[in-house]
């Protein structure tokens, strides 16, 4: 499925996201239940970094090497604030059709950039508040809608072809395994036997399980975030569990 938001939704999504985020951040040493070892300081630097890598990605015209940058000294979210400024000005200087590296390899623009680190920054917003005990905000169904087509689709399926080697023997041939993953009319046939995970036509195929709720959920759900019981799944809970083992694997 093709991405079909606006780059002015995305970066008001980023916007919004980015200062819940912060806002969320208030305890630095609390740990972060959904990133298992990690602290909030730890969550702010690592989107920090992300933020710019990508700043300097774009300005290098490559991937920078050697990542990450010495440390500079600054306080976790006066990094964070200095990344996300430069971050936005790089986008506002640029199209989305400017060439820009990308570890996706069919597409190299910064567009590219644009939907990643929206999507990059709605998940680690809701880590943030995982960490502090708030209740999760919900995330629009444009925005999850978009997420649920980027992890199976640039995520799952890319890394399947790419770097098979990440999972193990996941990937071996097991029948014909697809489950059939579905958010507020949206679906995609998740095929799990044939060398690589494959997004087909949900008409093609029949699955063996499904995973449905409403985009915020099903979004959440892919990105291990909740557990089943925010998504109704029905049918082969073992097709299930392994395309779950998947999804980790892809998005580690």
């Amino acid at each position: 499925m093709l991405c079909h938001m606006t780059r002015d939704v995305f970066l008001r999504c980023l916007e919004a996201d980015f200062h819940d985020l912060r806002a969320a951040a208030g305890d630095l040493s609390a740990p972060v239940p959904s990133c298992p070892g990690w602290t909030v300081g730890d969550l702010v630097g690592h989107v920090a970094h992300v933020y710019l890598h990508k700043v300097e990605t774009m300005r290098l015209g490559k991937l920078p090497d050697p990542w990450p940058p010495e440390p500079t000294g600054e306080q976790p979210l006066a990094l964070l604030d200095r990344a996300y400024a430069e971050l936005v000005a790089e986008f506002a200087a640029r199209p989305d059709k400017e060439p820009c590296p990308t570890w996706y390899e069919p597409d190299q623009t910064v567009g590219f950039w644009v939907r990643r680190m929206a999507q990059e920054t709605v998940i680690h917003r809701v880590d943030a508040e995982l960490a502090a005990g708030f209740p999760i905000s919900p995330i629009p169904a444009e925005l999850a809608g978009d997420g649920i087509a980027e992890v199976l689709e640039v995520f799952l399926s890319y890394a399947t072809r790419q770097w098979p080697e990440d999972f193990g023997n996941l990937l071996r041939a097991n029948g014909d395994q697809a489950v059939l993953v579905s958010a507020a009319g949206a679906r995609w046939l998740v095929r799990l036997d044939h060398g690589s995970v494959e997004i087909a036509d949900a008409t093609a195929g029949q699955a063996v399980a499904a995973v449905s709720g409403a985009p915020h959920d099903v979004l959440l759900w892919l990105w291990r975030r909740v557990g089943d019981s925010a998504v109704r799944v029905d049918g082969d809970a073992g097709a299930v569990a392994r395309l779950r083992a998947m999804l980790e694997a892809a998005t580690q």
